[in-house]
């Protein structure tokens, strides 16, 4: 497989994660407007949980990739994961909901983690986290 078509997998990968999470988060949002705090308590939990265990799972995926796209790419993902497990170290609803936005986002605007993949995506073999 040429490199190329190794980061369209690695990519396809991340996009397929970034939406499950997503639609955690998005079913989080109609319990809360739905009154049910403990269901979106569970669910900002789960949400954490993936984020959590984001750089691991990607591993394996990763592992095609040349040894310095591999190192970047997983050093942006552990961004992601070290954030989560943070939050679930505290326990805090609060940091869990916020994972994946800056303190200035406005609704409409894409999360930080859509903005890593389309970097990857963008920059390639290149690619180097913020």
């Amino acid at each position: 497989m040429s490199a190329q078509e190794t980061l369209s997998v690695v990519i396809g990968w991340l996009r397929q994660k970034h939406d499950r999470i997503m639609a955690v988060e998005q079913q989080a949002l109609a319990r809360l407007n739905a009154c049910d705090t403990p269901g979106h308590n569970d669910l900002m939990r789960q949400k954490a949980e993936m984020l959590a265990a984001l750089a691991e799972e990607a591993k394996p995926v990763l592992a095609a990739l040349p040894g310095e796209a591999r190192f970047n790419f997983s050093l942006a993902l552990e961004k992601f994961s070290s954030s989560a497990r943070m939050a679930l170290q505290l326990n805090s609803v609060f940091y869990m909901s916020a994972l994946l936005y800056p303190i200035d986002h406005k609704p409409g605007q894409p999360d930080n983690l859509t903005l890593c993949i389309d970097g990857m995506e963008r920059e390639g073999l290149d690619f180097y986290p913020d």
